[in-house]
């Protein structure tokens, strides 16, 4: 039989996560039931082909239901204690930030529908991305019906706030984690938590994408690409101030940035106050197959970033054979190894990012190396098939 897996997510379809997208498709060719709880319907104008094979079974949330009080009521009088518990201990832990506290309100009214939801679909297990909201929905639903939960912890989401989490950890059955950073820092945070309950694994890309496809390289101008939301924490002001130094080296350049965010409008001031808008474009959200085709004609992929995971989409620059220059920060060392697979620079420092731009630009030949290097490492250790294969098992052996 077919084991059911209900996927917490906080928003679907949503272009910038892609991979959560990739990782259900594949558990569902293995043999996984697979049925989607997005906490927010993502209006999305950029799809994949993939969300439309996939919507059957995406059940969103009605959050003004008047059949959510019914919800409520019906998980007070079958489970009262488990119930008011529940609510209580969310609620008490979520007080210190009224940010936090709001979100888990939402949360706690969309959980009883949801809940019955999950009950009547015979769920066996439930699964949620990212330790925060969706997280906290697994854990509550759980609470109410006594399925079993699991969740995979990326970066952000463990990094900055750690509201509940300890909780989380020790409730669930296991935790997936996308490096062996988060591994550690998980187990430094947690000491009392054992380390054969958090997993590592990896999120993956698919090398049939990648492999037998002659290099794009544009002739022209040096093409930087850099993919990633317009979000603070991608650290584009730092690239923006790197591309400014590198017009100083008469290196005739253009740089696409490719995603969309609340910092756009800031990051179009940024690029004129520069003099940069006849080198930089921002292109926004594209879907996955341009983006793979933008990457694949760059000479160099820049990740300005604060702080990462493990980036698919240094992932997917290395399997096109594009060389890639990252931040050193958590876990991207375990993909992006200085001088090996790829350039390192510290974070938030442009004028590191700039010297690192040059000598790529100044060096075809190592381009070539770390290139071809990179994609190595990625064919061979963030298979998509392989990884997802991995989260399988895991899956079975709670059987």
């Amino acid at each position: 039989m077919k084991k059911k897996i209900a996927y917490i997510l906080s928003r679907f379809p949503t272009v910038s996560e892609t991979f959560i997208l990739y990782e259900i498709v594949e558990l569902c060719k293995l043999g996984v039931d697979v049925h989607i709880f997005p906490l927010i319907h993502q209006k999305e104008t950029v799809l994949h082909a993939e969300v439309e094979v996939l919507s059957p079974k995406v059940y969103y949330p009605e959050h003004f239901s008047r059949s959510i009080l019914k919800d409520h009521l019906f998980w007070l009088l079958k489970n009262p204690r488990g119930y008011v518990q529940t609510i209580l201990h969310v609620i008490t832990k979520n007080m210190a930030s009224f940010k936090f506290l709001s979100r888990a309100v939402i949360v706690m009214l969309l959980a009883a529908p949801t809940a019955r939801k999950i009950e009547e679909l015979g769920i066996d297990h439930i699964h949620a991305h990212a330790a925060t909201h969706s997280t906290l929905m697994a854990y509550i639903l759980s609470s109410l019906t006594g399925i079993s939960y699991s969740f995979t912890a990326h970066s952000s989401d463990i990094y900055f706030n750690q509201t509940m989490l300890h909780e989380k950890i020790r409730h669930s059955s296991f935790v997936a984690t996308i490096s062996k950073y988060n591994q550690s820092f998980l187990q430094r945070l947690y000491p009392d938590i054992p380390i054969e309950k958090i997993k590592v694994i990896h999120c993956g890309i698919d090398p049939a994408k990648f492999q037998n496809k002659p290099p794009q390289r544009l002739t022209g101008p040096f093409n930087i690409i850099c993919v990633g939301r317009l979000e603070k924490i991608k650290g584009h002001k730092y690239l923006i101030e790197a591309l400014a130094q590198l017009k100083e080296h008469n290196i005739d350049f253009v740089c696409q940035l490719v995603g969309d965010g609340e910092l756009r409008a800031e990051i179009q001031k940024q690029i004129y106050r520069l003099n940069l808008e006849q080198n930089v474009i921002l292109l926004g959200f594209q879907p996955h197959e341009k983006v793979i085709e933008l990457v694949s004609q760059a000479d160099v992929l820049v990740l300005p970033s604060l702080s990462e995971g493990i980036p698919v989409a240094a992932m997917e620059g290395m399997a096109s054979g594009v060389a890639v220059i990252a931040t050193a920060v958590t876990g991207v060392s375990e993909l992006v190894e200085d001088s090996i697979t790829g350039l390192l620079v510290p974070s938030q420092n442009s004028t590191a990012l700039t010297e690192a731009i040059v000598e790529m630009y100044k060096s075809p030949e190592f381009r070539q190396k770390l290139g071809n290097a990179g994609q190595k490492r990625v064919f061979e250790e963030f298979n998509l098939q392989h990884c997802v294969a991995k989260l399988y098992d895991v899956f079975q052996e709670m059987s």
